[in-house]
């Protein structure tokens, strides 16, 4: 057979084909399909050629790609592949290629650069993968621990080993049948990343007759490698926080032959060549790219002040670790997933397993080298002994009882890692699921979303020690002490709390004990996020504020009173007005972002930076609860949609949910998904199950095969204001393609189940007549519905039909207000309008009627509470 795509109501796609390969095939092309720019930046991302249409801003990243020599990793590690996993790979390339044929050039994104969509090769998924990860050891921290060591002794180590700007990392936590209502085991989490848009994460399953998986895939990538579920065993991860990849200071010189680098043995030949790098808007930038026998130069060169080379286990061993993907598709047991990550590579990881018969797993899989204690904790002389690689570490395991939690804290990882992040976030898990033993899916909900934010102690102890405060200062300082230390998006003392937070952190930053490390060093933008001194002390305030014995002359009590007398008198707003969601866009939008609760060290791990920003870049990239009693009761959610093309349903109908703490069913029983006939992409871009009415479906109208119904509805006498009664079933045809060709109008034909029950049209505004007869204002959104001649079979149809396209107009987050102007003699839909919410505004006159505007604020419509 042909692969099968289908959909759920929230558009993720479950994919079934007759084999494996088969199946990778279909996997490339949905997620071409679906995420054609991300995937293509991606591509890009690797081969450094992104600044060719992003322009200047994005050339650090791409010379770091090619002095890197990602691309090149990539191709050595697909040469390197067993025959099998090298054709299940190459399988979904060809998707991704049929898929990427299909897209076009017509969406938003590729038009705005004037980018069409290339060609994948068999290597680039590796690539994809490559570029993904090669930050997540944090080896620019390197850079900064040796100029921390240099200025400020042994002990900055210590000060500043935390969870540093510019690493990832996760929550996850496993529970045995002992403590689940079900008695089989439960895998929850949510890994923290940078939130990008579209997602990081792509929810799918995929399913033929060897295996049938649901999880989280990352787009690019075949099969399912951090997150999945294959019905008799499930497997997650986190960042181990494990440090393999070393940084080596190198002496370099030009001879007649090229470029020479001294080694422990002398002085051999390094390679190097010349690239050169398009940059849309600017001059062609040329780079020279070195190798010497530890690695790429990723800074400096010969003719530089410094040089320093990145040593990294996938360059060394030709190995990115890809086979253990198709293993894990066909795990049956927690031992199947132990036996596959066993080749794993990178990045390091935590994984937890756990299967229907009871088995479990907690282990640390990739692969870490073995060298001298200096190589994990600064820059290394290149031309010393010492510093080599002589084998790989063994990779650490645990028994499990009752519970496990990781959280990137010290613990099964602490013989690979140097810094990790504070225990708050494993302490606080641990301390909630101690509060019960029979957890069920929904229970876990509670624990993602949780707020409490144990590290504001230190801070706070110091604030009761302060004498002899002014009045606001000293009303201040209490509320903060009554404060329930709950970082929650509505909270005043929240946003009081973080406002003294980051005056305390930039009155530290410019504390004399460390004005030698203010000034940034002269190296790539790339790697300045991690050398910046305000973050650093952010995240590593709770050890400077405590440790006295380090840095004994810094005055921190000085530097609270300071923050709580400047901010002291100030009016403060809800956290969740400052602290707003700021994902990171190849194309940057000027959409408004909703504010959100947590902080980063909440296990509602919301990342913003104290004293820089309270926006939040990094948080969940996606939540999860992988149920082994029964996989139909797990969950998820991920921060937007399952679909990156612009003006999809998808694109952000997860908001909300996520936003809230909710998570969205996993569904596996195809009798309730929705089939993708002939492979077109025409699934409901909405669905609302009501109870005693059915499924209320959304889809894309399709000009062609729609015009039959559609006209039968429009020219009926009931439908005289619609405007179409003397059309012919052509003319109707040729109207909504050409809507179809917009990109301000959309045309929809809403489904009872299975019965089309009403025309649905939304369109900007400013784009369209109407926005010449009122004053738009920014988020207006219209709409126009028709409901069909005999769509009301039951009582309150209409209400429940109005109040499904109203939740849908508003998954948009741009969306702020909706617009409607029915004729002024249309009476029924004017009272319609009315019942529904909308507030009635002038009269206007319009080239072909006279219509009354109405409108709907999106706060009166009920909305789930704030986490």
């Amino acid at each position: 057979m042909s692969a099968e795509v289908y959909r759920d109501a929230w558009g993720v796609p479950h994919l079934r084909a007759a084999d494996a390969r088969e199946l990778a095939y279909a996997q490339g092309r949905i997620t071409a399909v679906d995420r054609a720019w991300q995937i293509e930046v991606e591509r890009h991302r690797v081969q450094g050629t992104t600044a060719a249409f992003l322009g200047p801003d994005a050339l650090g990243w791409d010379r770091f790609a090619r002095q890197s020599r990602l691309a090149d990793t990539a191709r050595r590690c697909f040469a390197a592949l067993d025959a099998e996993t090298a054709e299940w790979v190459t399988e979904y390339v060809a998707g991704v290629n049929a898929g990427l044929t299909e897209v076009g050039v017509d969406q938003d994104q590729f038009a705005a650069v004037g980018l069409a969509p290339g060609r994948w090769e068999p290597w680039t998924p590796l690539g994809v993968w490559l570029s993904a990860h090669i930050l997540f050891a944090g080896f620019p921290a390197k850079l900064w621990r040796e100029r921390a060591l240099a200025l400020l002794g042994p002990d900055a180590v210590d000060l500043f080993a935390t969870d540093g700007p510019g690493t990832s990392g996760s929550n996850g936590w496993l529970v045995t049948g002992e403590h689940t209502a079900s008695g089989a085991a439960l895998i929850a989490g949510d890994p923290h990343r940078f939130i990008e848009d579209p997602g990081v994460y792509q929810q799918i399953r995929l399913a033929c007759p060897e295996f049938d998986v649901v999880g989280l895939a990352v787009p690019g990538v075949p099969g399912i490698a951090h997150f999945g579920h294959t019905g008799s065993a499930a497997w997650a991860i986190t960042n181990a926080m494990a440090d393999y990849q070393d940084l080596y200071r190198e002496r370099l010189r030009r001879s007649d032959t090229g470029v020479e680098a001294l080694g422990p043995d002398g002085w051999c030949p390094a390679h190097a060549h010349t690239e050169t790098i398009e940059v849309a808007g600017a001059a062609p930038v040329t780079v020279e790219v070195i190798e010497t026998e530890r690695g790429p130069l990723i800074i400096g060169g010969p003719d530089a002040s410094d040089a320093i080379s990145l040593r990294h286990p996938p360059r060394v061993t030709a190995d990115v670790g890809f086979a253990a993907l198709p293993a894990l598709l066909r795990a049956k047991t927690s031992a199947d997933v132990d036996r596959a990550v066993d080749g794993w590579v990178e990045p390091v990881n935590v994984v937890q397993a756990a299967d229907t018969e009871g088995g479990v797993l907690h282990r640390v899989a990739g692969r870490v080298p073995l060298r001298h204690g200096d190589n994990r904790v600064r820059v290394v002389p290149a031309w010393e002994s010492g510093h080599e690689w002589t084998g790989w570490a063994e990779m650490p395991r645990a028994e499990v009882s009752g519970t496990a939690v990781m959280a990137n804290q010290r613990g099964l990882a602490e013989p690979l890692g140097v810094e990790f992040a504070p225990p708050y976030r494993a302490d606080r898990i641990r301390q909630l699921l101690s509060t019960q033993t029979a957890w069920t899916p929904a229970g876990m909900a509670r624990i993602h979303t949780d707020t409490h934010l144990q590290s504001a102690a230190p801070l706070l102890s110091l604030l009761c020690s302060l004498t002899g405060l002014s009045p606001a200062a000293e009303g201040l300082r209490n509320r903060l002490l009554a404060w329930d230390r709950r970082m929650e998006a509505d909270s005043t003392d929240a946003m009081a709390y973080a406002t003294v937070r980051a005056a305390v952190v930039r009155n530290l930053a410019t504390a004399p004990d460390f004005s030698d490390l203010t000034e940034l060093p002269p190296l790539p933008d790339l790697f300045l996020p991690w050398l910046a001194l305000t973050p650093r002390i952010a995240f590593a305030l709770e050890t400077i504020l405590t440790a006295e014995w380090m840095l004994p002359d810094l005055d921190r009590v000085g530097a609270v009173r300071s923050a709580l007398e400047e901010v002291a008198g100030q009016e403060f707003a809800a956290w969740g007005e400052a602290h707003r969601l700021a994902p990171w866009q190849a194309l940057p939008t000027a959409e408004e972002w909703p504010g959100l609760a947590g902080d980063h060290d909440c296990v509602l791990s919301t990342s913003s930076v104290p004293g820089v920003t309270h926006l939040s870049a990094r948080g969940p990239a996606a939540r999860y609860v992988w149920d082994l009693a029964n996989r139909d009761d797990s969950l998820w959610v991920v921060p937007l949609g399952a679909s990156g093309v612009p003006g999809s349903p998808h694109r952000r109908d997860q908001l909300p949910l996520w936003r809230a703490g909710e998570l969205a069913p996993v569904v596996t029983d195809w009798n309730e998904l929705r089939r993708e006939v002939g492979g077109a992409v025409r699934a409901s871009v909405y669905e609302q199950k009501v109870e005693g009415f059915g499924t209320v479906r959304v889809l894309p109208l399709d000009p062609a095969g729609d015009a039959e119904v559609v006209h039968g509805w429009v020219t009926e006498e009931r439908a005289e204001f619609w405007g179409m009664r003397d059309a012919s079933r052509d003319d109707v045809r040729s109207t909504y393609e050409y809507v179809d060709g917009l990109t301000t109008h959309h045309a929809f034909l809403v489904h009872l189940d299975d019965e089309p029950v009403a025309l649905f049209q939304t369109y900007d505004p400013a784009a369209d007549p109407v926005g010449e007869c009122y004053e738009v204002r920014p988020g207006d959104w219209g709409v126009h519905i028709l409901v069909a001649p005999s769509s009301s079979p039951r009582s309150g149809f209409t209400g429940v039909l109005m109040s499904a396209l109203t939740s849908y107009a508003f998954q948009d987050p741009s969306h702020l207000r909706l617009v409607v102007e029915p004729d002024v003699r249309n009476e029924k839909s004017i009272a319609r309008m009315v019942r529904s919410g909308f507030v009635l505004g002038p009269e206007v006159q319009k080239p072909e009627k006279r219509a009354r505007l109405a409108f709907l604020d999106r706060a009166s419509i009920p909305t789930p509470p704030l986490p």
